[in-house]
This record gives structure tokens, C-alpha cells and sequence, in this order.
């Protein structure tokens, strides 16, 4: 596959079998041979978008000092702001050439939660200077969540599962929004770039700001390919944990975002992903009806939180 495809989630959300019935074959089969999709019909308005590229900007201009303090010890980076340079892909001794904020879960207040999701879901982190920015990113969160738990539907029917099965993994997840800053870039990088070759740890990413050139994905074959989404797309793609679940049947696809040419590197670049965690304790065995005599089970047991920790220590976020 030399092309991400387009998917558009108003198929899914129609009254008509047919169109459901498209959309699902159309995402299951891409995430099947290369783990992306690029979407349209999402819930995110244009508006709802230039507020919060605009508030991030406004963010990552800040003084170095003001956003430092925003940098939280102990939080394994899960909130608030990352500064330049900390997290590394795994295997990677160079840190990415990247600075980023971490928005996490919206709770109900009302809502009773057990006693493993109250030992996890850590509180925002909440920046006094802009007014706007926690509001906003609380919106974009939100349609975020809505539109990965339609994908999840779509992908349970693909997997010959019940449509809801999601549903309750992902309710309070873990789920985190990640505005990145890449920087202008003031000297030859020592083998670093922006986001170096990974695969991202959840169930699926969303990501905004897909639409120039920098992001590439690796097929099957081994070639990088780029990934470009049109103005009105995210470009969505799987995770490790989904892979693990599904025992690879949906591949989580190795991707990196590369150094742009010299004479771009005066220019900032920013992207925002979601990714969609379940709750830590979802368990990832593989589905019985993913392994077979021509597909063994290739992962170990784990939990979401347990895999998730592995990770982030790995990444150097944790110590």
C-alpha cells in the first residue's frame, strides 16, 4: 500500500446498512495492511480547531520559566507540559525535538468511580496566564473521545464482536490530548529529529495537524510513505495496545516525523494527537477469535496499566 486511504465516519452514523456496513470494511481492511486511515466526518468544527491552535501557540510562547513550572515531577509526564528535548522513542538515546502539554480525563464530578480508577486518574493541570486554554482543550478532548468511540464501534463489528464492546473500556480511560510544539530548529541536529521511527502505545491515535508534509508511515514493505491528511481530516491510526488485543490483526504501524528541508528549519511545526487509552484494567489477552493454526498468539497477558507503565519507562518518562 503505497497510499493512506480516506475513510469518511458519515457512513457510520447513517441510517443505512450498507453505508455502516462500507465504512467498516474500509477502516478494518487499512488498519489490517497498514495500521492508518486518514478521516473525514469527524465532530471537530474549523472553529473549535483555530481556537486551539491558537491557544497553543499562545501557550508554547510563554517564557521559558513560566512554562517550566507547569512541568510536574512525579506525573511521568501524563499532565501538563514535557519540556524540549525529555522524551525519547523507545531504543532512542536522543531526546525528540519536541516540547508538548498533556490535557487528560474530564470526570463527572457526580460520577462514583471505583477505587483503581481514583488511584490513576490524576487531575488537569491548570494554566492561570490564559484563561482560554483549559476551556478549549477540554472541548477538543471531548469530541475527540466521541469520535474515537464511533471508530472503536466500527472496528468491534470488523473484529465480529459486539459493537459496544469498547464501550465500557474506554469510559474514564486514560485518554490523552497532546498539543506538540516541534520547535524552529537553530542547528545541525546530532542524529535527532522531530519524532524519531515508533509505534504509539494505545488503542488508537487521532491526530490534527496532518497537513504538511513531515509525517511518514511504514508499510508493510518497509518503504516510508507520507502520510498527508486533507484540511478536513485526522489521520488516524492503531496502537500497541489494539495490536496486542486483536493479535496483530490490526497492525500498529511504525511512524516518525522527519526534520524538515534546511531552508524550513526557521519555521515552528505543531500537531496534536489524541490518543485513546481504555482504563488500566482492561485486559489485552488476545481475542480468541484472532489466533489460529495460521496465526499463533505472539503477545504475553498483560493489563493496559501494566503495559502502559512498561512503556513510559521505556520512553523515559518514568525513572
Amino acid at each position: 500500500m503505497q497510499k493512506i486511504p480516506s475513510v469518511d465516519l458519515q457512513q457510520f452514523l447513517s441510517n443505512n446498512p450498507s453505508n455502516k456496513q462500507a465504512f467498516v470494511s474500509q477502516i478494518g481492511n487499512a488498519f489490517s495492511n497498514i495500521g492508518f486511515v486518514a478521516l473525514k466526518g469527524h465532530f471537530l468544527s474549523d472553529e473549535l480547531i483555530d481556537e486551539l491552535y491558537q491557544e497553543i501557540k499562545n501557550f508554547f510562547n510563554l517564557p521559558q520559566e513560566i512554562k517550566d513550572k507547569y512541568e510536574i515531577d512525579g506525573l511521568g509526564g501524563q499532565r501538563g507540559y514535557t519540556s524540549f528535548g525529555k522524551e525519547s522513542a523507545k531504543g532512542k538515546k536522543e531526546g525528540d525535538l519536541k516540547e508538548f502539554w498533556h490535557f487528560g480525563q474530564y470526570v463527572d464530578k457526580n460520577e462514583v468511580l471505583s477505587e483503581a480508577l481514583q488511584k490513576v486518574l490524576i487531575p488537569n493541570i491548570i494554566v492561570e496566564e490564559l484563561p482560554n486554554f483549559n476551556k478549549v482543550g477540554k472541548e477538543v478532548y471531548q469530541q475527540l473521545e466521541k469520535t474515537a468511540k464511533y471508530v472503536l464501534r466500527a472496528l468491534a463489528i470488523f473484529l465480529e464482536l459486539e459493537e459496544t464492546y469498547f464501550d465500557e473500556y474506554i469510559h474514564n480511560g486514560n485518554s490523552i490530548l497532546r498539543p506538540i510544539h516541534y520547535p524552529p530548529i537553530q542547528t545541525e541536529p546530532k542524529g535527532a529529529v522531530r519524532a524519531a521511527a515508533h509505534g504509539d502505545i494505545n488503542l488508537i491515535t487521532l491526530l490534527m495537524g496532518a497537513q504538511g508534509k513531515g509525517l511518514q508511515v511504514q508499510n508493510l514493505q518497509g518503504d516510508w510513505i507520507d502520510a498527508i491528511a486533507q484540511p478536513d481530516e485526522l489521520m488516524i491510526n492503531v496502537g500497541d495496545m489494539l495490536s496486542r488485543l486483536t493479535n496483530n490483526k490490526l497492525k500498529s504501524t511504525i511512524h516518525q516525523v522527519i526534520n524538515p528541508p534546511k531552508e524550513l528549519w526557521g519555521t515552528s511545526r505543531y500537531s496534536i494527537p489524541f490518543f485513546m487509552h481504555p482504563v488500566p484494567t482492561m485486559d489485552l489477552t488476545c481475542l480468541d477469535n484472532c489466533v489460529s493454526a495460521n496465526n499463533p498468539k505472539k503477545f504475553e497477558d498483560i493489563t493496559a496499566g501494566d503495559f502502559l507503565f512498561e512503556r513510559l519507562k521505556e520512553l523515559g518518562l518514568i525513572k
